[in-house]
């Protein structure tokens, strides 16, 4: 059945009424923010929200309890983070966060901004749900596996496997080709969408775009990506410097630790799994932002359970939520009692208080249902009337 109801997703012009107050999503195109952006970002957090900018599983970013939406505007304009009043909340692209810099099969950063430009440019691709999630593979198998609607993953230096709802459709394009398909398909699922907000939604959705693209599919099918570790610690990159990967506990990030990584004056990348990538680092100074960031809260040991867990806001940012998940999560972490991938988690038809839960692996506790930020590969921790529930 088509949905009638527009797609609520919040932008920088549009805030969401959480129950703790306006809530702002500024889209960052593959996660890729400069420094000065990253300081805008903080004083903006600071002097017009909560004081915490929150990452997203979309490589964006959040503000909450925006106290003045006019002024937040003005900060995100001047910065060069809302080019669009009209495409601002269809700007949804991830991309491989080390692409260029760590490994990979191609270089995806240009397709970015291309992909980006291509949006913005095209008028009625402003109609496009809020929802709809763009993906940019650069081979390593990363960002194609986060459930995206439209994307390409590369296969080739040169070629790219155009994906629809996160699945191969055996057309293979060129470098140069591959922004104008990514369009086209958009195109096609405004014409077959008929209220809907993703791909997969669509009865034969896929299929669908694949015929009017009028392209031949191939043979050939891509498996599905197998888990990635995720980027942190120490990561050399490809020309000799380094990237420094950081978790940031439960993607919450507050202006002050933003200020320092500013003051590096290094790109940052926002990853979908609510992490941050410095980059471009000669040693002795990626040395002295782990020395300051470390204690500041920034998480460089890929061991840390931190990096197993999400949550969604919970309350009392969320009036749906059953109880404050957040505060429930940090007393598992702190006690001992989120466990590696190793150890075995049996679900639990009836409700546990949050002080008897033992989990392992990668782990997203939600406060209701709706299981809102909850990635694809986690295990569902679920808040009840009467306790949690893991599924």
């Amino acid at each position: 059945m088509a949905r009638i109801v527009p797609d609520s997703c919040p932008g920088v012009l549009r805030l969401h009424q959480a129950a703790d107050g306006p809530l702002a999503r500024v889209r960052v195109p593959g996660g890729r923010l400069a420094a000065g952006q990253v300081a805008a970002l903080a004083e903006a957090a600071r002097e017009v929200g909560d004081g915490a900018i929150e990452l997203t599983s979309r490589g964006n970013v959040q503000l909450r309890r925006v106290r003045d939406a006019a002024a937040l505007e003005a900060r995100l304009v001047a910065a060069g983070l809302l080019p669009s009043r009209t495409h601002e909340r269809v700007r949804n692209i991830v991309a491989s966060p080390l692409s260029g810099r760590v490994g990979g099969v191609a270089d995806v950063r240009g397709l970015v901004g291309e992909l980006d430009a291509g949006l913005c440019g095209d008028a009625r691709l402003a109609d496009l749900p809020g929802r709809v999630l763009f993906t940019l593979d650069d081979g390593r198998g990363d960002v194609s596996g986060l459930g995206g609607d439209i994307g390409v993953r590369a296969v080739g230096t040169d070629e790219f496997a155009l994906l629809l709802a996160g699945a191969d459709t055996g057309i293979r394009v060129a470098t140069a080709e591959a922004v104008a398909v990514l369009l086209a398909a958009a195109h096609l699922f405004l014409d077959v969408s008929e209220g809907r907000w993703r791909v997969h939604e669509v009865p034969g959705g896929p299929g669908r775009i694949v015929d009017g693209l009028g392209l031949t599919p191939g043979a050939d099918r891509l498996d599905p990506p197998a888990p990635q570790d995720l980027p942190i610690g120490w990561l050399p990159q490809d020309d000799g410097l380094v990237a420094l990967g950081a978790g940031v506990r439960l993607g919450t990030l507050d202006a002050r630790t933003a200020e320092f990584l500013a003051a590096v004056e290094r790109p940052v990348v926002v990853t979908p799994w609510r992490g941050l990538v410095l980059t471009d680092l000669d040693e002795w100074t990626a040395e002295q932002v782990v020395r300051v960031l470390a204690p500041m809260g920034l998480i460089f040991d890929a061991a840390s359970p931190w990096l197993r867990v999400s949550a969604c806001a919970g309350r009392p940012g969320c009036a749906k939520s059953h109880t404050d998940v957040r505060a429930d999560l940090t007393a598992a972490v702190e006690s001992g009692r989120v466990l590696p991938a190793d150890q075995p988690t049996e679900p639990n038809e009836n409700p546990l208080p949050a002080s008897e839960l033992v989990v392992a692996g990668r782990q997203h506790w939600s406060g209701c249902d709706r299981h809102c930020g909850r990635p694809h590969d986690a295990v569902s921790v679920t808040a009840t009337p009467n306790g949690y529930r893991v599924d």
